[in-house]
Parts: structure tokens; C-alpha cells; sequence
């Protein structure tokens, strides 16, 4: 596992955040107590599934799974604190009420979920070293 902090632009609105990239191992004992699909997201960038997941201790975490191509194995594995996880969901959201209302100028407009997608860019970034 390894730890790096990721530092957005001013314009994101969102502050820097502490992300674990995790290994295998890592995974697997993340996970061991079951897992939890909630939604995912497939952009330029990758294509991610967000989860969380307990441990054998009962202890929660908050994880995306990222892929790239036409991989079926994950090429990154992120961990998160609920409280930036917490963002993600909401951004995830807050996209499926914009698509529900009637925007008419839709195609111009900067989405949540397009901001996600700009997150989740700067993470694999910052975390490609790691």
C-alpha cells in the first residue's frame, strides 16, 4: 500500500485528500468481510467502479476499482475516506438529477459528472508513481 496526498485546483472546490493505492494483498484483506457494489463510471479517463468494503474486523472501507482499455483485471486500486468518498457519491448523484431535469443548454454545461471525471484524473495522476 502506499499513501499519497492529492492536491486539486482552486477552481475544483474540493480539498486535498489522502489516497491509499492499495496492492493485492492489500485488497484482499480490505475486502475479506464482503464487498459492496455502488455505482460506476466509464469515461476517457477509465473506467471505475466504486465499492466499499469491510475487513474481517469489521472494518469499513471506501475503494475504487480502476481499469483501463479493454482489461478485464483492474489496473489501480484506490482507498479513500469516507468523508472524500462521501464527495464522490454525491458528484455521482447530483449528475443523475441534472440528467433528470430539463437542461436545455445541457451540452455546454460543465456536469457532475464530467467534475468526477476530472478528480478521478487528477488521483491517477498523482498516484502513477506510487
Amino acid at each position: 500500500m502506499g499513501k499519497f496526498t492529492v492536491k486539486f485546483h482552486r477552481e475544483d472546490n474540493i480539498q486535498q485528500m489522502v489516497v491509499q493505492k492499495l496492492n493485492e494483498n492489500d485488497f484482499e484483506q480490505y475486502t475479506e468481510g464482503g464487498t459492496r457494489h455502488l455505482f460506476e463510471l466509464n469515461s476517457n479517463v477509465g473506467y471505475f467502479i466504486f465499492f466499499d468494503a469491510v475487513d474481517k474486523k469489521g472494518k469499513e472501507s471506501y475503494m475504487v476499482l480502476q481499469y483501463e482499455g479493454e482489461s478485464e483485471e483492474p489496473s489501480a486500486c484506490y482507498a479513500f475516506e469516507l468523508k472524500d468518498f462521501y464527495q464522490f457519491t454525491a458528484l455521482y448523484l447530483n449528475d443523475l438529477d441534472f440528467n433528470e431535469g430539463n437542461n436545455v443548454d445541457r451540452e455546454e454545461s460543465y456536469t457532475p459528472i464530467q467534475h468526477l471525471v476530472h478528480l478521478m484524473f487528477h488521483i491517477i495522476e498523482e498516484g502513477k508513481g506510487i
